[in-house]
């Protein structure tokens, strides 16, 4: 494939902010088409895009021969069928996360892609900082030893402000869960590998935003056992009073090994803490510059605001792997298995009780 021409289904706030500058990124690559179920959010997307092609109906855009593939960044209730419908057009995806509303839609969605021998990938877009890739690297090549304890925390100030269908259990599945923690599973499995059980708790303290109901919960914290023996404890919460949001606010992930402990945060993209056993204590420890960038990537990890460019990254690897003909890093399986973990949370915040994963 010369050219890879790719739709947008869904045309809000994450298409403009990560998914844009990510096409523009990438060689012979064209924004063909778009698609949003509102008129007017369609309507804004094409004046700034000057993208021709518009449809408030996917099924119109998945027709479309010279679609190669789809971005969707559609209302969660809403990825697994246009999921399922552009795999069967052909047509790679890239959908946003949480990947569906529970496992098994995820996993249809994944089988479903497989079928069809199109790529799939799941927007795991933290994934590409050069810090978290690093550190990625410094566990597989053993630095660290056998892992022992991983803890994560994301703490962000969104306030009481309307959420729109994030706020709504239909549309949206979870909240907290799903929005922030649910980056922080795949961190997880990414670093120490699968959860063999967990006990998680709940809260919505906000049952009202700017006079509309929320039955979505604001923060969430996990407890768990991987399957290698390591803990986890796992927390997020929409309502850190004073710690502003997306890449100001704080993003913490830290692993103790058996050998050595590292600590990631988001803010901090081209370094890591990291400290040996029965040493002084954490020190920095700069990020290669063979790290700055996702392989093969043309951006210049120097142009404009580092803990936002990277995220573009993310499109280059979805287009590579189309021409490549591999599997993208991130795939459907991966949204599936974090989608697990989100289910057995709820379960067992409902429960008020330990749930076992059964191998996810």
């Amino acid at each position: 494939m010369t050219r890879v021409n790719i739709a947008i289904i869904g045309c809000g706030g994450i298409t403009l902010q990560n998914h844009l500058p990510g096409i523009a990124l990438c060689p012979d690559t064209k924004l063909t088409a778009l698609c949003d179920s509102d008129p007017a959010v369609l309507e804004r997307a094409r004046q700034q895009t000057g993208v021709g092609v518009i449809s408030t109906d996917y099924r119109e855009i998945l027709r479309r021969e010279d679609v190669h593939a789809v971005v969707i960044a559609t209302p969660n209730f809403t990825h697994a069928p246009i999921a399922q419908a552009a795999a069967a057009a052909g047509k790679h995806v890239l959908c946003e996360k949480p990947l569906a509303l529970n496992a098994a839609d995820a996993r249809a969605m994944a089988a479903a892609a497989d079928r069809a021998g199109v790529r799939h990938m799941t927007a795991f877009t933290y994934r590409f900082v050069p810090a978290m890739r690093y550190l990625r690297r410094l566990v597989a090549q053993g630095d660290l030893g056998e892992p022992r304890h991983y803890r994560s925390c994301r703490l962000q100030d969104w306030g009481t402000r309307n959420l729109g269908w994030r706020q709504i259990r239909r549309l949206a599945g979870t909240g907290e869960l799903g929005d922030m923690l649910s980056h922080r599973i795949d961190f997880a499995h990414v670093l120490v590998g699968p959860m063999k059980r967990l006990v998680a708790h709940l809260l919505n303290l906000t049952p009202v935003r700017e006079g509309a109901p929320n039955d979505t919960e604001d923060w969430v914290a996990i407890v768990a056992e991987f399957a290698c023996g390591a803990s986890g404890v796992l927390e997020s919460s929409k309502l850190a009073s004073g710690r502003n949001e997306s890449w100001r606010s704080l993003d913490y992930v830290e692993l103790n090994g058996s050998a050595a402990s590292a600590v990631f945060i988001t803010g901090q993209w081209n370094q890591l803490q990291f400290g040996r056993l029965g040493g002084p204590g954490l020190a920095p420890l700069p990020v290669p510059r063979e790290f700055w960038t996702w392989p093969g990537s043309p951006r210049d990890p120097q142009a404009g605001d580092p803990l936002v460019t990277f995220r573009y990254d993310q499109m280059w690897e979805f287009v590579d792997a189309i021409r490549s003909g591999r599997p993208c890093d991130n795939t459907f399986h991966d949204g599936a298995r974090a989608q697990a973990v989100m289910d057995a949370a709820v379960k067992s915040a409902e429960g008020r009780r330990w749930v076992e994963l059964g191998g996810e």
